[in-house]
């Protein structure tokens, strides 16, 4: 697990360090682009609520009762304090997403006016800005789902989200499969970990520092969830499960 972690964050630290600039490195309305979309919405709400249950879906016929059990209670524990921290962290920080650096750069916004507005504002004139975008430079067209998608997520940059979740779900799952003596689906989730950094960086949504904190935000939440189950399943297990069995 902890070599799985370090992998996670090696790929964006590379990138960090090496001052590599993903975007904009790829045509936004390609279909890398596309499939990069589809699969950082695994991480979007609603959508990612619907990930989180069919992981658990699936991972319910791998594991014991108590195997499964132990799953749920770790990964609520994580999520919830990944959202919390999430939502923490972005305005104390305020940093601006890549996208709207962007746009700033080439006269089509002000990102100091633009994040103290609404969200309803703030997406009303991100689209404003991105049709001005594509007449002044043709090279940055976006397909409809991105151009969506951009005005869909007009908060802060910093942490990534999405990489909080898919690092913690994907950590946190893949404890207990190992502990079943699956392998497969662990790599499964480690490449989708990994990706989804990729995505964000590539569609604009974030920088490369974002995604290498993300990550280890992310780890450290997971295994300290992991680590909390562990410790409070022998009282979990006395005070209820172990009554219901009587019951």
């Amino acid at each position: 697990m902890l070599a799985a972690w370090c992998l996670l964050l090696t790929i964006p630290a590379i990138i960090y360090l090496g001052s590599i600039t993903l975007f904009p490195t790829i045509a936004l309305d390609s279909n890398l682009a596309q499939a990069l979309y589809w699969l950082t919405s695994t991480g979007t709400a609603p959508y990612g609520i619907a990930t989180g249950i069919l992981i658990l879906i699936v991972c319910y016929r791998r594991l014991t009762k108590q195997q499964f059990m132990q799953l749920v209670l770790a990964v609520s524990i994580s999520m919830a304090a990944t959202l919390s921290l999430n939502h923490f962290l972005k305005p104390y920080f305020a940093e601006p997403r890549p996208n709207a650096t962007l746009l700033e750069q080439e006269y089509l916004l002000n990102t100091q006016d633009f994040y103290q507005q609404s969200k309803a504002d703030k997406r009303e004139q991100l689209g404003r800005a991105i049709n001005q975008l594509e007449v002044a430079r043709p090279d940055l067209s976006l397909s409809p789902q991105i151009k969506r998608h951009w005005q869909h997520e007009v908060g802060y940059a910093f942490p990534s989200g999405h990489t909080l979740f898919a690092v913690t779900l994907a950590l946190a799952v893949s404890f207990y499969l190992l502990l079943a003596g699956q392998v497969i689906l662990p790599i499964l989730l480690m490449g989708w970990a990994i990706t989804m950094g990729f995505s964000r960086m590539l569609l604009g949504m974030h920088w490369p520092q974002d995604v290498l904190a993300s990550t280890a935000i992310g780890g450290s939440i997971a295994f300290s969830s992991i680590y909390l189950t562990q410790a409070l399943w022998p009282t979990i297990d006395n005070l209820f499960i172990s009554r219901l069995k009587t019951a």
